[in-house]
Parts: structure tokens; sequence; C-alpha cells
């Protein structure tokens, strides 16, 4: 009976101890994974911890510099040794895997006082550094939901991921790019779920990249980009932890660059930029109400003024009959063509928005206010233009600003000029082939060799649950099928049930 509760324990040992190597193995495959030995008198003892995660002065003067002054004196033969000398509170020693993996991935560090042991003492060394209150989002604020954004450093940004997606298939992968700057960029993707051809694809043209000085992430945006001749954007760059959260658990994949705020994660759809992180903290009917504004904002935006040409160059007989008058009495004193008058108010817009952008924030507001409110009075009264275009414009500029992501609302900005001066030349005939070669033009592109207009063309139905709407959690269970993820359920929905908590008498 002894001999097979001995056997019993031996094999319990050696499953912990293969389990606890399995786990270090994983860990080890990413770069910001460290694990050392330090040179002891006696023996070495090894230390394993996540550089991104943890505070490297408190690891150096309170661990290895006791560990490294104590060893002269005595010699370490127990993990409560080691526990006693050092001063940190609330040491843990353990063997349990389960609870070893959540520590190390708390930023916590793991030391071994032998190669054979299954057993850690915990030491709590974890960074606070990131959690202030400057790493705000900027250009992508919502009112409800988290607001922590990214900052320059690259070790920061992958310890605030790591804080949400706590298991040790987080990895990440650096590489060095730029002859000159040689700037460290991080791949992060979740092993298990993203899809290997797509972690191969970005690693091979990261590889292929020979660049001088890489200043900001959306560099190799356009670098690694599967067209470079398209305005739309093929990657979407976001400073937010959830959107870059939220892309991982997908299956996409996610680059950084040391020195960048901005993630970029691929492959990427068109629908992807007009989701705001904003619509899955609010209940469903009212995230996909936003974002149908959001949809119908952009076709208003882009086609709006364009229409407004056309009409009223060649199309003037469908105009119901009670505008009709409105707008020839606002256009009577107009000395220029439709077209003249669109460019001139569109081109007006555009300094404005340029001059606002470049200034301090201040500044720029009280410019963006008077200046629009000055100039549009000034242009109607002078008879440069028509009080109906100013409505219209004024309208156009505001919608392409409902779009979440800004490289979006640039590609928006620049189509509307060509579709223009289509409608110009061709009237609703030129709007149609503007509006027919942007379709064409969609569905041939691709992002990471994935089509770019999916889950339209082509077409998945399955995929529609969150595009135009976003669908209720119940139902969104699934992961993307157009990613082709390794595990395709996020999680097991359950129904809910209503239960009453005041007892019936």
């Amino acid at each position: 009976m002894k001999q097979k509760r001995a056997g019993t324990a031996k094999s319990d040992l050696k499953s912990k101890f293969n389990d606890i190597n399995e786990l270090l193995k994983m860990s080890a495959r990413s770069g910001d994974f460290i694990s050392t030995k330090i040179s002891m008198p006696n023996q070495p003892i090894s230390i394993s911890y996540y550089k991104t995660l943890i505070d490297q002065k408190l690891l150096q003067q309170h661990v290895i510099h006791t560990l490294q002054t104590r060893s002269l004196d005595s010699e370490y033969k127990t993990l409560d040794e080691i526990k006693s000398w050092i001063p940190i509170e609330n040491i843990e020693i353990t063997d349990k895997v389960s609870r070893i993996q959540s520590k190390l991935l708390k930023g916590f560090a793991l030391v071994r006082l032998h190669e054979n042991d299954a057993a850690f003492a915990l030491i709590n060394v974890s960074s606070k550094q990131g959690m202030r209150t400057n790493n705000d989002t900027e250009n992508e604020f919502s009112v409800v939901g988290p607001k922590v954004g990214f900052v320059e450093d690259i070790d920061t940004n992958i310890r605030l991921l790591r804080d949400q997606i706590n298991i040790p298939n987080l990895i990440v992968k650096e590489f060095t790019i730029g002859s000159i700057s040689q700037t460290k960029v991080a791949v992060v993707y979740i092993d298990g779920v993203a899809n290997e051809r797509y972690i191969g694809i970005v690693e091979q043209r990261l590889s292929d990249i020979d660049f001088e000085v890489v200043f900001d992430s959306t560099q190799l945006d356009q670098i690694m980009s599967d067209n470079s001749l398209t305005p739309f954007p093929l990657f979407l760059s976001t400073e937010r932890r959830d959107r870059v959260v939220y892309a991982l658990i997908s299956g996409q994949v996610a680059i950084i660059s040391d020195g960048s705020p901005y993630f970029v994660t691929g492959p990427s759809t068109l629908f992807d930029f007009f989701i705001s992180p904003e619509d899955y903290y609010l209940p469903w009917i009212l995230g996909s109400f936003f974002r149908l504004i959001r949809f119908f904002g952009v076709i208003f935006s882009l086609f709006a003024t364009s229409m407004y040409v056309a009409i009223t160059t060649y199309h003037y007989e469908v105009i119901p009959k009670d505008l009709l008058g409105p707008l020839i009495f606002s256009r009577q004193n107009v000395p220029f063509p439709p077209f003249i008058e669109v460019l001139f108010l569109e081109i007006t817009i555009e300094f404005l928005r340029e001059a606002g952008a470049r200034l301090p924030t201040k500044i720029g507001q009280t410019l963006g206010i008077v200046g629009g409110i000055v100039i549009g009075q000034a242009a109607v009264e002078a008879a440069l233009t028509s009080n109906i275009l100013i409505i219209i414009v004024a309208s156009s500029a505001l919608a392409s600003f409902a779009t979440p992501i800004y490289k979006m609302s640039n590609t928006i900005r620049f189509l509307r000029f060509p579709i223009i001066i289509l409608s110009a030349i061709w009237g609703g005939l030129g709007m149609f082939i503007g509006i027919g070669f942007l379709l064409v033009h969609i569905t041939r592109l691709q992002s990471l060799g994935s089509p770019y207009s999916v889950p339209i063309a082509p077409l998945r139905f399955r995929d529609f649950e969150d595009s135009f709407i976003r669908s209720s959690y119940q139902f969104l269970n699934k992961r993307p099928s157009y990613l082709r993820p390794k595990t395709i359920h996020r999680y097991t929905p359950d129904s809910v049930k209503t239960s009453n908590d005041f007892d019936e008498e």
C-alpha cells in the first residue's frame, strides 16, 4: 500500500513538473518573457517573469540583489529561506500550475531553487506603469466604457494588453526594423485562435521590410499593405486597448512599434472602420441604431454635394414643385455654376478642418466655429453661394465625423471630390459611374489576403450578425468565419432565467 501511495505521489509530482515545463515553454515563445539563472556561490537560482509586466528596479533591488548578498553568508536550502530574506510582503510558495500561471501573468516573478522542483516562490514585482491619468484615448473617445489608451512605450503597451488578456497563449514576437532607427516592432496574437496563415503573412512582410527610420506603426501599415494604390485603409489603426483586445480574441493579428501609441490590426474589413467599441457597451438595440446612423452618415457625406451638383445642373425635373421656388430664389444672384459653387465651399471646409486640427485645441475650436459662421454668412451675402448649399455642405461635413476611425474619415473626405467632378460632367449618370467604380474597387481589395468587402462579397450570412447591426450577445458567441480562426466558439450562451426574489405568502 505504501509503495502504491509513493508511486502515485511520484506520478503526481512528475505530472506537475511536466505541466509547469509546458507553461514555461509556451511563455518562452513570447519575446517579452525572460527566464534567467542567477549565479550563486553554491547553486544557481532560476527566475522567470514577463519583462513588460514587472518593475525592473524592484526586481533588481529587492530580489536579485538580496539573494546575491545573502548567498555570501549561507546556502539556500529551501524556498522558505528565500521567502524570509526577501523584503517583499505576501510571497507565496506553491506547486499548483493554475496558481503559478495566474500570478505569472499578473506581474509576479517565479523563483525556483532547483531545476527538478515543481514548487515556485511567487514574488510580487508588478509594475503600475501605464495605468495613469494621461493615457486616455484622445482621437477615439466614447462616452460609455473604458478610456484606457496606449502610450509611446512598447513594453507598457504590451503590459496593458496582458492585464486584460490574462492567458499564456498571448504570444508576442519581436522584430527589429529600420536600418538607422533599429526600432523594436512586436507582433501580437493569441495562439490557438489566430489563423497561422495570417501570422505567417505578417511575419514575412515585416521581415522583408527594408526601411531607414520607423516613426510610427501607421508607416508599417502602408508598407505591409496589399494594395498601395487605394485611398482606403486596409489595416485598422487604433489607440484604444479594448478595440485591440476585441480584435485579438476575434482572431486578428496586432502590430505595434516602439515610439507609437497606435496598434495596427488585421486582416480588416470595411465594416471594422464603422464599428465603435461603444456599440458593445450599450444594449444591442441602441448599439445597432447608432451603427446604422453611422452608415447613413457616411453615405450622406459621400453623395450629398455630388447629388446637388447633378440635380441643379442637369435634372431640375426631379425637384419637387414646392422646393423648386426656394431653390431658384436661393441661387438667383449666384454668378457661378453649381460645380464651382460646391468646389469653393468644400475646399473652404477643408481649409477650416486642417487649420483647426493643426492649431492648439482652444484656438482650433474657436476658429472652426467662428470661421464657419463668418465665412458662410459672408459667402451668402456676397452671392458667392446659396443658403441651401451651405446647409448641405455643413451637414455633409458633420456626417463625415460620425466615422469612429479618423483614417476612414479622411478617405471619405477625399472621395467626395472625384464623385463631384463626375456629377458635374455627366450628371446622375456620372454619379452612378463613380459608385460603380467604387464598388468594384472595394470588392477587389484584400487585407492580408482576406477579402475587404466580406461579409457582402463574398457573401457570409452568419457574419451579418455583427456588421450593419450588432446582435445580442446570445448570437455573438462565434468568431467571424472570414478570419478562419482555429477555434470558432468564444463562449457558450445560456438563456436568461428570471426568478422572483420576493417570497410568495
